[in-house]
């Protein structure tokens, strides 16, 4: 496997996933069972980058939408969906009462507006639809998204950046949220929903494995055990689930 270089979005708009292994598999799993009867209904991944979730979601049968902000990646994502439509998440295309299942993976630290994205989430889904959810946690040891230093960007994992005061922070990453369980609440003030899973989870750390199998393999039996703790604080991301009780 040879690894993948940041393309020139990196900084702006993050990596979607590229190639899918035991990471991506879980979070699908976990999707499915939140989804429930509703994964076989109408689809939108908001942030669908080149296609892999669409095209492994394509097997339940259900009727499948993808939204992607760069053009050149919604272009990509045609392979796995013909209904590929360019577009911010702050401004869905959509009426009211769309969907009943949304999916948002890794998405809303990058768009402008988080609460104008969430709003339009949960205005387009239908009452009793769902939204699946996972976003960086500020916890986590690790900045995944890269940093600003000296007006350059360095693109990989960086230690202890998401533990400076929010200000420093935000001038190492102005490009990139992370937040915390507060945080994400507040952007669902007000809003007609419930929450059905509000958790935290490790990532699936497939690199490590792949230079080091045993270990990786460890490291990442430990993690998860972790998820059963109060220690998932630090876990790598949010898992949310949220479900409209009411119309807008």
């Amino acid at each position: 496997m040879t690894s993948l270089q940041p393309s020139p979005q990196a900084a702006e708009r993050g990596e979607p996933s590229y190639i899918w292994r035991d990471g991506q598999q879980r979070r699908l799993e976990m999707i499915r069972e939140f989804a429930g009867e509703r994964i076989h209904r109408v689809i939108l991944e908001n942030g669908c980058g080149v296609g892999l979730y669409l095209e492994h979601l394509r097997p339940f049968g259900g009727q499948l939408i993808g939204l992607e902000y760069d053009l050149e990646r919604a272009r990509q994502a045609k392979e796995s969906s013909d209904q590929i439509l360019g577009g911010a998440g702050e401004f869905l295309p959509f009426s009211a009462e769309c969907f009943d299942l949304i999916l948002s993976n890794e998405v809303i630290e990058h768009v402008q507006d988080d609460r104008k994205a969430v709003r339009e989430m949960v205005r387009t889904l239908k009452t009793g639809g769902r939204l699946v959810l996972f976003c960086p946690n500020r916890w986590y040891p690790f900045e995944t998204h890269g940093i600003y230093w000296r007006g350059k960007y360095h693109f990989g994992n960086k230690p202890f950046v998401n533990y400076l005061p929010k200000r420093l922070r935000e001038r190492l990453a102005p490009h990139v949220r992370a937040y915390t369980r507060k945080a994400l609440g507040e952007l669902f003030e007000g809003l007609p929903v419930r929450f059905i899973s509000r958790r935290v989870i490790f990532g699936g750390y497939d690199n490590i494995i792949y230079r080091f199998p045993r270990l990786g393999r460890l490291v990442r039996s430990v993690l998860y055990g972790l998820e059963k703790t109060p220690l998932q604080a630090f876990g790598l991301s949010h898992f949310w689930v949220v479900e409209k009780t009411q119309g807008q």
